[in-house]
């Protein structure tokens, strides 16, 4: 079972930082999630709209330029970072990544991005993971780039269990760790689907997701969900 890290190692430090990446690659998680939206068509990395919670903005994203936003503390003094930048971190580890879309104008700037960093880092786009709680998002890129593994988010437990997931030809499922269930689970691994959950810390809910079979779990503390797996080993 992978252990990837929720918006970097997110527990300990401030989430979608520089920082909580590279703590992430130290604490040896399997794979890195982040979230971006796009501002003047580039993409940043960033879970809410609104900035107050995880910066020392105010207001909506949309009422800065990129380079504002730059400038803002996202705390213990580290800046937004571009979605670039990330890829540039990671192009030479072994990590793989969960690109969250959290904004409906975030395909055409990220199909853009990939094709640059496919010919200036040689990112092998194998090593990418696209997600998105918009499902139209998804039908998009698979219909311009079919080759790139699809995330189909779900925070429900559905009457037809992972057949959206099916629909969508994505790669993977990832659910909510309050209504996922081992017929779920089935369900998805029946159709072929990789199951990640997030978002798991709790020792007990570890057990549960390592009981199901999952893939993977999110982890805001990536280096304790490690250890926390391998007691239970």
């Amino acid at each position: 079972m992978q252990i990837i890290a929720h918006r970097g190692a997110s527990g300990d430090y401030p989430e979608n930082t520089l920082l909580a990446i590279e703590q992430a690659i130290a604490q040896g998680a399997d794979a890195i999630e982040i979230d971006v939206f796009a501002v003047q068509g580039e993409l940043i990395v960033i879970h809410d709209h609104h900035l107050a919670r995880t910066t020392n903005g105010s207001g909506s994203i949309y009422q800065y330029s990129v380079e504002q936003l730059m400038q803002l503390d996202a705390g213990h003094g580290e800046r937004i970072p571009k979605l670039w930048q990330i890829l540039q971190r990671l192009a030479a580890t072994g990590l793989w990544l969960n690109i969250e879309l959290k904004g409906d104008n975030t395909v055409a700037p990220l199909l853009a991005l990939l094709d640059k960093a496919q010919q200036e880092l040689q990112f092998d786009s194998q090593r990418l993971l696209i997600s998105s709680f918009n499902h139209h998002l998804l039908a998009e890129l698979r219909r311009h780039r079919p080759e790139l593994k699809l995330g189909a988010l779900t925070a429900s437990l559905p009457l037809d269990y992972a057949a959206f997931a099916q629909a969508l030809q994505a790669y993977s499922v990832n659910c909510d760790v309050s209504f996922i269930n081992q017929a779920f689970v089935d369900d998805a691994k029946a159709r072929g689907l990789k199951v990640y959950v997030y978002t798991v810390d709790q020792q007990d809910d570890i057990a549960r997701m390592q009981h199901y079979g999952v893939d993977g779990i999110f982890s805001n503390y990536p280096a304790r969900s490690r250890q926390r797996l391998t007691e239970q080993n």
